[in-house]
């Protein structure tokens, strides 16, 4: 599979919202996952696809989602781009925000082997509090 095909899959499935069966289909096992801030009882960068796996049940579970758009992918070489918009509630707050998104993707060997994620909100902040 080339980049591009590698990006059109994963985004396919995460506007579906079935984002752990884009981890499971095209990332690496040892797949590199990295947020501009860690995140409560984790690290800024997660390593390898079950803890990848595991941050990403993190968010579904401490997040209300209410709908959201994906995007891309934007192509670069090895690379590409999403642009994800959600429009969440963190449990944590209650306080419903607009959460925007961009995912650069690394792929090699035919896997996503790793992901960078930049993001702003447009009221909140978008990290739970410990």
């Amino acid at each position: 599979m080339t980049t591009m095909d590698i990006g059109k899959g994963v985004a396919a499935l995460c506007k579906q919202g079935k984002n752990q069966e884009a981890i499971d289909r095209f990332y690496s096992p040892n797949i590199e996952s990295v947020e501009p801030v860690a995140m409560p009882g984790m690290g800024q960068t997660q390593t390898g696809i079950q803890t990848v796996k595991k941050k990403n049940q993190w968010w579904v579970d401490n997040h209300e989602i209410h709908g959201g758009t994906v995007d891309g992918p934007y192509p670069h070489g090895d690379r590409f781009i999403l642009h994800f918009k959600y429009d969440v509630t963190p449990k944590h707050s209650g306080k419903r925000m607009g959460l925007d998104e961009t995912g650069l993707y690394t792929v090699h060997d035919g896997k996503v082997v790793k992901e960078e994620f930049f993001y702003s909100m447009d009221s909140g902040d978008c990290v739970a509090k410990a």
